[in-house]
């Protein structure tokens, strides 16, 4: 008996605002490549949440910070806007996993009811958490822009492109 060999792609969806994209993201980014096949960056365009760069500007973000990480990472991740829907999202995307990552137990919580209520939506699409690596469990979007907007250094805590565009909207924003 020969054995045939079927190639299944998993694609993943590591979804968020990405306002701005930061180390604790790209970590992430990093290891759900380990998981998943292919990994899209679904980049949410939630004007809501009132971010400082518009989504084209984001996604370019990302995409940036993914050519400077280079090799497998950024062979095998793309980055989509979104405005649906996650789990509507995922079907045109045909994926069966959404990443998720946690920094705290505050973050489980609210994750933990969003992937109940996704299950439900649709329960072919698994979610998976990755736990914060020790370095970047504190890093936040919202803290980096903070910390930006009082002077302060944020080198560290995002890619540098992403740093160089931070200064520049900061100084935009002063004008």
């Amino acid at each position: 008996m020969t054995e045939t060999s079927s190639t299944i792609s998993r694609i993943g969806i590591y979804p968020g605002t990405f306002d701005p994209v930061t180390q604790g993201h790209m970590d992430i980014i990093r290891r759900a490549t380990r998981i998943v096949d292919q990994l899209i960056v679904g980049v949410a365009i939630n004007a809501g949440k009132g971010p400082m760069f518009g989504v084209d500007e984001r996604c370019k973000l990302v995409e940036e910070a993914l050519r400077a990480a280079g090799g497998e990472v950024a062979a095998r991740t793309s980055v989509k806007p979104f405005s649906s829907l996650l789990m509507d999202f995922a079907k045109e995307n045909g994926s069966s996993t959404i990443i998720r990552g946690l920094r705290a137990v505050s973050d489980f919580e609210y994750e933990f009811q969003m992937a109940g209520m996704n299950a439900r939506l649709s329960p072919e699409v698994e979610t998976v958490f990755l736990m914060a690596s020790d370095k970047q469990q504190f890093v936040s979007s919202r803290f980096v822009k903070e910390i930006a907007r009082l002077g302060g250094n944020v080198s560290e805590f995002v890619p540098a492109n992403v740093l160089k565009r931070l200064h520049e909207k900061l100084a935009e924003e002063k004008e």
